[in-house]
């Protein structure tokens, strides 16, 4: 469907806010792959020549949000912002744990669109050393064309920030990180302590990834378990509440749909122990992207006349 000028419009605006948190126009268009003349055009409401893929990619690139979509500040939200701005103000380093679904990657981007030097990585589990310190690079708004070896790009990327105020990192999925990968952060923590904050996001299975790694005294453990400060940060779950809140925040307000929501929403637990506990005594498991799906299919229906 093509975009009208309202859309773009309101893209410009974002686009602009995601320009001012760089220093340079082009170390935002590095950021995002884009020239620095398309942002120009765009900043600069001339459109003709720029293709509506071109403004959902940079849409999508600077996380600019959902006009038809309200965020609500769940406790879940609460917690992992809090973490964020702590690890941001103190330079600190945090590894914040929350089940998939709770809304950690959408509350990354939003802190990310509040606030200034924040550096996001989505990382991923077929991540080479090269993938990941290029997509870190890339987040930086560092040009590395030119550059192949990896631990040259790395100094670069610390360089780059030792230069900022109070920057902060944020490696989201951290725990799909292979060991070999996992490893630079102990060199980007050794090289930035005390001058960058930085932080990771990921489930549970980190926590129990470690505790396997320090059993078996595997290569690094010890040294990535001290650098978080040899703790996690559990954030607050999900309840119905929350759900409720989300459905009429974003036009839901008939008790049956809201209760369809609900429902569509609950997983059953997985972790062995909860499993053990008799029903009764199991706390529901929300996931924030099926309640996200159902209300869009919900208003999506109504607003063709199903």
């Amino acid at each position: 469907m093509a975009l009208s000028i309202k859309e773009k419009d309101a893209l410009k605006e974002a686009l602009r806010a995601y320009c001012a948190k760089y220093p340079s126009q082009n170390k935002a268009a590095a950021s995002i792959n884009v020239s620095s003349g398309t942002i120009s055009s765009i900043l600069n409401g001339k459109y003709e020549n720029i293709s509506d893929d071109m403004f959902k990619n940079i849409r999508q690139q600077i996380n600019a949000g959902s006009a038809d979509w309200q965020m609500v500040s769940t406790p879940t939200f609460k917690d992992i912002y809090f973490a964020l701005e702590n690890a941001q103000t103190t330079s600190s380093v945090t590894w914040v744990l929350s089940p998939a679904g709770t809304g950690k990657t959408a509350t990354a981007e939003q802190y990310r669109r509040d606030n200034s030097e924040v550096y996001y990585v989505l990382c991923d589990d077929d991540m080479r050393k090269g993938d990941f310190v290029r997509d870190f690079a890339k987040a930086v708004g560092i040009k590395i064309e030119g550059y192949k070896r990896v631990r040259e790009i790395l100094f670069m990327i610390i360089d780059e920030l030792n230069k900022k105020e109070q920057p902060l990192i944020i490696f989201d999925e951290g725990d799909k990180l292979k060991d070999d990968v996992l490893y630079y952060f102990i060199t980007i923590y050794n090289h930035l302590k005390d001058q960058t904050g930085i932080v990771f996001l990921s489930t549970s299975f980190m926590d129990r990834r470690m505790q396997i790694g320090l059993e078996y005294d595997k290569k690094g453990f010890d040294e990535l378990h001290s650098r978080i400060g040899r703790k996690f940060y559990q954030a607050d779950t999900l309840t119905a509440n929350d759900i409720i809140t989300i459905c009429m925040a974003n036009g839901i307000t008939d008790d049956q749909t809201i209760a369809d929501v609900i429902s569509d929403a609950t997983i059953a637990p997985r972790d062995k122990r909860s499993l053990q506990k008799k029903a009764s005594e199991q706390s529901p498991v929300y996931d924030l992207r099926r309640v996200t799906k159902k209300i869009k299919a919900i208003k999506g229906k109504r607003s063709s006349g199903k």
